[in-house]
C-alpha cells in the first residue's frame, strides 16, 4: 500500500500561491503545477491546470489503459483540454493574459511509475539512498546545458535561469514530454515546484530522504520537513511537494 503525503505553501516573500497540487489516492494518481502570470493570474492558471487535470482523470477510467502508448494517450488528452482552457481564458480575459502553468503529473500502477511534464516542475525518484532526477527542465538555460554552452553549476547562477519555454496555456498546443520507470519497495517517488529544489539543492533534499527512511518518517512529516527547509533557506518562492512512498 502507497504511503501518501503532500503540501502546499506560499513562502515567506510571495503575497500569494501561484502552485497548486491535487492527489487521487483511488486512482493513484498526482499533479504538481506552479503558475506564471502578473496580478493573480498564475494562481489562475495553476488551479485550472490542476482542476482540468483532476476533472478529467475522475469522469474517465485510466484503468482501462493497458499498454504505456494508451496511459500516455490518456495523458497526452488531458493535457490538451487543461492547455485549451488555460490559453482561452488568456485571450478571452484581459486580466488573465500571458498566464501559463507547469505541470508534472505521475500514475502508479502495476509496480511502474508513468510521468508526463510541462515546464520546470519536477519529479524525483529515491532509492537506496540515492536520488535521482526523473523528468527534464523546459527552460531555457537546461537549453543551454543540452548545447554545452554552460555547466549545470552555472545554470544555478544564471540570469535568466528561471525562463520556462514550455508551459500550459503558453501556446494554443502543447508538447509535453513522457517517462516510465520502474519502482520497487521502499521507493519515494518525489513531485515538487522549483520553490523546493531552488532552495534547497539536490545534495541536502537526498540527505533529508536518506534521515526520514532511517527514522521511518510519514510522508507527510517529510513534506512538512521539506517545506520547512525551503523557507529556513530564503522561502522566495512559492513550494509545493507530493512524497509517495511504495
Amino acid at each position: 500500500m502507497l504511503q501518501i503525503g503532500f503540501k502546499c505553501n506560499r513562502g515567506v516573500v510571495r503575497k500569494n500561491n501561484e502552485d497548486a497540487c491535487f492527489v487521487i489516492p483511488n486512482q493513484d494518481v498526482y499533479i504538481v503545477a506552479d503558475g506564471v502570470g502578473g496580478n493573480n493570474s498564475g494562481e489562475i492558471a495553476s488551479s485550472t491546470a490542476v482542476e482540468s487535470l483532476a476533472s478529467f482523470v475522475k469522469a474517465n477510467d485510466l484503468g482501462l489503459c493497458g499498454s504505456p502508448d494508451e496511459i500516455f494517450g490518456f495523458f497526452t488528452e488531458a493535457l490538451d483540454i487543461a492547455n485549451r482552457r488555460v490559453f482561452e481564458m488568456g485571450r478571452e480575459d484581459s486580466a488573465c493574459r500571458g498566464m501559463a502553468s507547469t505541470v508534472v503529473m505521475s500514475y502508479i500502477n502495476g509496480g511502474s511509475a508513468y510521468l508526463a511534464n510541462v515546464g520546470d516542475s519536477r519529479a524525483y525518484l529515491f532509492r537506496n539512498g540515492r536520488l535521482k532526477r526523473i523528468t527534464k527542465d523546459h527552460t531555457y538555460v537546461n537549453e543551454l546545458i543540452d548545447q554545452g554552452v554552460i555547466t549545470e553549476k552555472e545554470a544555478e547562477s544564471h540570469s535568466q535561469k528561471n525562463v520556462i519555454t514550455k508551459a500550459i496555456g503558453a501556446e494554443s498546443e502543447v508538447e509535453p514530454d513522457f517517462y516510465k520507470v520502474g519502482l520497487a519497495r521502499g521507493d519515494i517517488m518525489l513531485l515538487c515546484t522549483d520553490g523546493l529544489y531552488g532552495e534547497v539543492g539536490e545534495d541536502r533534499m537526498a540527505d533529508m530522504l536518506r534521515l526520514a527512511v532511517s527514522k521511518d518518517v510519514k510522508m507527510n512529516d517529510l513534506c512538512g520537513a521539506f517545506v520547512d527547509e525551503a523557507i529556513l533557506a530564503g522561502g522566495r518562492d512559492n513550494i509545493t511537494v507530493i512524497c509517495i512512498r511504495i
